[in-house]
Order: C-alpha cells, then sequence, then structure tokens
C-alpha cells in the first residue's frame, strides 16, 4: 500500500529528470550550434592574407625580443610594458580589433611555435607551443575548449583555436575566447 501512494512522486521525478535532461540537451545544442558559427567566421579572420603573411613572417624571422621570452618573464611584464604593447597595437593586432563584437572576451594569434604575434589583450600565457588549443590547429583541426573563468578575461568563456593556413598547410594558430553570455 506504501508503495502505491509513493508511486506518482516516483513519476513525476522520473518525469522531472527526463524533461531536465532534455532541455540541457537542447540547450547545448542550441549552444554548440552558435559556437559553430563563430568558428566559421574566425576561420575566415585567420584566413586574411595580413593575418596569414605577419605569422609567415614570424615564423621565417622571430623577433630578438622573443628569445628570452618564457612563462615566468611574460607573466612578470605588465599591460604597459613594450613588448605587450607592440603585440596589441601592431598592425595585425589592429585586424583582430577590427573583428572585435562583444561575444569576443579575448583573441591572440600565434605563430608555428606558439608563440604571440598579436593579441586583443594580454594573455595568461606566453606560448601555446605544446597545448591542445595551439597542436590541433598546427595539425590543420578546430579545437574547442570547455566553458571556464578564463584567468586573463575573468569571464565565463569557451576557447576556439582555428588554423591560420598559407598554401592549404598550417603556420599557426588564432585562438578567440567566446564570452558564454554575450553569445547571440
Amino acid at each position: 500500500m506504501k508503495l502505491l501512494r509513493l508511486l506518482p512522486a516516483v513519476l513525476l521525478a522520473t518525469f522531472a529528470i527526463g524533461f531536465t535532461s532534455r532541455l540541457t540537451a537542447e540547450t547545448d545544442a542550441a549552444l554548440q550550434a552558435k559556437i559553430d558559427a563563430k568558428i566559421a567566421e574566425v576561420k575566415t579572420w585567420a584566413a586574411d592574407p595580413a593575418i596569414v603573411s605577419a605569422v609567415v613572417a614570424q615564423n621565417t624571422a622571430m623577433p630578438a625580443a622573443y628569445a628570452s621570452m618564457n612563462q615566468d618573464t611574460w607573466k612578470g611584464l605588465t599591460v604597459l610594458d613594450p613588448l605587450v604593447r607592440g603585440l596589441s597595437r601592431n598592425p595585425t593586432a589592429l585586424i583582430l580589433k577590427s573583428h572585435k563584437a562583444e561575444w569576443v572576451a579575448e583573441a591572440f594569434l600565434n605563430d608555428a611555435s606558439g608563440a604571440k604575434v598579436a593579441l586583443l589583450s594580454k594573455s595568461s600565457n606566453w606560448s601555446h607551443g605544446t597545448s591542445q588549443k595551439h597542436t590541433d590547429p598546427m595539425a590543420g583541426k578546430v579545437w574547442q575548449g570547455t566553458a571556464q573563468i578564463d584567468e586573463s578575461s575573468g569571464l565565463q568563456q569557451i576557447q576556439i583555436a582555428v588554423p591560420v593556413l598559407s598554401e592549404g598547410k598550417p603556420v599557426g594558430s588564432l585562438i578567440v575566447g567566446i564570452s558564454v553570455t554575450k553569445l547571440e
């Protein structure tokens, strides 16, 4: 008898769990569709001839200031440091800034080694050379991270990375942080 009294509550709970799971799956699918659209957009940025040329040029001749750069040194630099300012104000950075929309939390362009070519603002890391967000694009693949609070921007974002291609071959990566709350 007790079991029969519990049956409606069990059925209601089962329905609620199933409905919530379906709602989450639909929300996730909708969010992924928006991210996929942004990936397609970012691929067009990475194909800009000026961006490709800047990456190829840096791959050919690494700036002298990069020789001694490492993560500890990068962390110690302020946004006013000439190296950081140069990366955020060079002609390639101005191209990135021309694409900046409300949904862009951060963007940085890397050469083949993972060193910075241009950025919107100082990133958390100097080089992403060994991280999957760089190695996947260097293998010609798109990479997508999970939603997290970014250390450098303080925003909940999902990072994506696309290859920069020259003559069909990866020469660098463009990493963009997508602000989840501002995604249209």
